[in-house]
């Protein structure tokens, strides 16, 4: 399996290439991010291992411009900074995992190896259906480049929504996704918001992107 390590740090960069390639790996080694984003979108790797602080361009950055450029090869983020912000902010933007230094090379390795058994499967960072686009990251949703301003439930519905387009929905799988307290609630809450995002999405837009399907549920169409 081939991987590419991106790590700025002579030692430890070499250090990863010899214990990765013990482990059977074939292994490339990028010194910074504009190298290691060139490799990654020249060569075809199972995985990259991608530190954050690196020169000439940040990790989060190239893997912001890899997710853009719909290359879903797995990332792992191997990094010195483990606040829990920082993991979010990697997980966000694309990333598939994420190790903090120092780490056991059995964990690298079956964190690696996992990662290859899920494989490249489309990701995307940003949920797009027609000209609708929303951020889970940042929690901002968009039609076109005008933004659509949500409430926390509102934007949990659509994201459901959203994840699963041309599908059909009921209102019982939307209230178990969207809804802690399911079991309690009337269905009918959820026509209740489909309404509330109709006239922020759809309404003054002209368009019709949530529909309903009557005796079944709700589907989101990319209705441009």
């Amino acid at each position: 399996m081939r991987v590419l390590v991106v790590e700025d740090h002579p030692a430890l960069g070499r250090a990863l290439v010899h214990g990765l390639t013990a482990e059977g790996f074939a292994v490339d080694l990028a010194v910074d991010g504009e190298e290691g984003l060139l490799r990654a979108a020249d060569t075809s790797y199972d995985v990259v291992v991608l530190d954050i602080m690196l020169p000439r361009l940040n990790g989060y950055d190239v893997c912001r411009r890899l997710r853009a450029a719909e290359n879903w090869t797995p990332v792992l983020m191997l990094t010195a900074k483990d606040g829990e912000y920082d993991e979010a902010d990697g997980l966000d933007i694309g990333a598939d995992d994420y190790l903090t230094k120092p780490f056991s090379y059995v964990v690298l390795t079956a964190r690696l190896n996992a990662l290859m058994r899920r494989g490249g499967r489309p990701r995307p960072a940003v949920l797009r259906v027609g000209d609708l686009r929303l951020d889970p990251g940042d929690r901002t949703c968009r039609r076109g480049t005008v933004p659509v301003e949500l409430t926390t439930r509102e934007f949990s519905l659509l994201e459901c929504l959203v994840r699963r387009p041309g599908e059909v929905l009921s209102k019982q799988d939307i209230l178990t996704h969207v809804w802690t307290d399911h079991f309690d609630l009337d269905p009918n809450v959820v026509e209740v918001y489909i309404g509330y995002l109709r006239r922020k999405i759809d309404e003054p837009f002209g368009r019709r992107t949530i529909q309903t399907v009557r005796g079944a549920g709700y589907r989101l169409a990319d209705d441009r």
